[in-house]
């Protein structure tokens, strides 16, 4: 797979990486990513590898831009309001980098259509703050054996995991929380998706290209206020009706 110029020249600074070079920006070239929600967490996430120069980037999400969501969804301008968040954030994507190809999802994933959206793809980010879509994705992940990076985010902390296999996300949210909580409801500072959105794409590319280590099996929370992270390992759940050996 060649480089046009303007590729050689827009990719520079990653080609002389060492964890990168020609192979691994081929290999981002070559890439197809599916990003489930285009909001606060898919946003960043989308420029950010859009410019890196990943090859296809499939967008799924059903809403339409509110004024509310310019304070954290970067991806969107004034002048989107009422546009499909897909369409729109397509639309800057391709003035980004007319090399990526983009294809729109408009529509809720559930268990009944996330099967070939995520079949289609390489590798699948989760930024929504929907659980009934995120247990969805995840079990489509895990049925055709597709890696998942998972964003979260709300008020002043975020965290990230990766998720290949054993254990997936369901090991580490068993059931749908009886508090759980959306950004609507509770607030959230806007740059705080910025940083969970940037390691989200961050993680992506390091899969994509075989640079480091990523996140598998661990979760990164991040703390805002008091500017701290830790990591955790998630442990695979023998009972996880999704991927427990003793399902039945």
């Amino acid at each position: 797979m060649s480089f046009t110029d303007d590729e050689v020249e827009r990719y520079a600074r990653q080609l002389v990486l060492r964890e990168v070079g020609g192979q691994g920006q081929q290999r981002l070239k070559a890439a197809s990513v599916l990003i489930v929600g285009a909001g606060g967490l898919g946003a960043p996430a989308a420029l950010y590898l859009a410019a890196a120069g990943v090859g296809r980037i499939v967008l799924a999400d059903p809403d339409v831009v509110d004024t509310s969501n310019l304070q954290r969804q970067i991806i969107f301008r004034n002048t989107d309001v009422g546009a499909k968040k897909v369409e729109a954030a397509a639309a800057h994507l391709r003035a980004l980098n007319p090399h990526v190809h983009v294809d729109c999802a408009p529509v809720h994933l559930e268990a009944c259509n996330a099967g070939p959206l995520v079949a289609g793809v390489d590798l699948v980010l989760d930024g929504t703050d929907d659980f009934a879509t995120r247990f969805a994705v995840n079990a489509a992940c895990v049925a055709h054996e597709r890696t998942l990076v998972s964003g979260a985010i709300g008020r002043w902390t975020g965290q990230v995991g990766v998720f290949r296999g054993r254990p997936c996300y369901r090991c580490l949210v068993p059931e749908i929380p009886p508090d759980a909580e959306t950004c609507s409801t509770v607030g959230v500072v806007g740059a705080i998706a910025g940083v969970i959105g940037s390691m989200m794409a961050l993680e992506a590319i390091k899969l994509i290209a075989g640079a480091g280590e990523p996140l598998a099996g661990r979760l990164l929370i991040y703390d805002a206020l008091a500017a701290e992270t830790r990591t955790v390992r998630i442990g695979a759940d023998p009972e996880c009706e999704v991927c427990g050996t003793a399902r039945a």
